[in-house]
């Protein structure tokens, strides 16, 4: 499984059962669930073939991407426990090939009604009226949830000091346009004094 890629390797590699079976044991690494039958696998399966046949670049790329990992398990992937598997799929996981084959199984595996029974899922509710006469709280694997009443000392109300009237408006003053004073801008409602040379008295803003 390690000969140079040429098209005719390439070829052999893409229609062999060897791919096939490869193709499948990485699906079955990649998202391990004990209960979930076989034949859901293997459909996932036929989709990624599926759909790597709409390019060939991608038919080429899943082609060599599932001859490498042969070769990188030593000829021996199928063979291989979810867990013995594990640290080759992290070397290859972000090449294209692994990457394709992620997208497409997350979408068709887990939209498989035998997957759903065996996950526990009732699938769709829109159409049935919902879960609430469906047993929507019936699930076995989630813990019961933990319902305590607060019997601690009583909690204090936090309340602002301000006014309830008060505005921004009231709390600070006016904006002054750039480059003017308070007193030449007049918004301030009070009388300003300013001393000239001769002592004359300013008039009220």
């Amino acid at each position: 499984m390690s000969a140079p890629q040429t098209g005719d390797t390439v070829n052999d590699i893409e229609g062999s059962e060897d791919a096939a079976q490869t193709l499948l044991a990485l699906i079955r690494a990649a998202f391990p669930h004990e209960g979930v039958p076989g034949t859901a696998y293997e459909r996932a399966a036929a989709t990624v073939q599926a759909a790597a046949e709409d390019t060939t670049w991608m038919r080429v790329k899943l082609a060599q991407g599932l001859d490498s990992l042969q070769a990188l398990a030593g000829g021996r992937f199928t063979e291989l426990t979810a867990q013995e598997a594990l640290p080759l799929l992290l070397r290859v996981q972000h090449t294209s090939y692994f990457g394709f084959v992620r997208q497409t199984v997350v979408v068709s595996l887990y939209e498989d009604e035998e997957v759903w029974e065996a996950l526990g899922y009732e699938g769709p509710s829109f159409d049935k009226g919902g879960y609430i006469e469906r047993g929507f709280d019936d699930l076995d694997w989630l813990p019961d949830p933990r319902i305590e009443e607060y019997d601690g000392d009583p909690l204090v109300d936090v309340v602002s000091d301000l006014p309830r009237a008060a505005t921004t408006a009231s709390t600070r003053g006016a904006a002054v346009p750039a480059g003017q004073s308070r007193a030449r801008a007049g918004g301030t409602g009070r009388q300003v004094n300013s001393s000239s040379g001769n002592g004359s008295k300013g008039a009220t803003s």
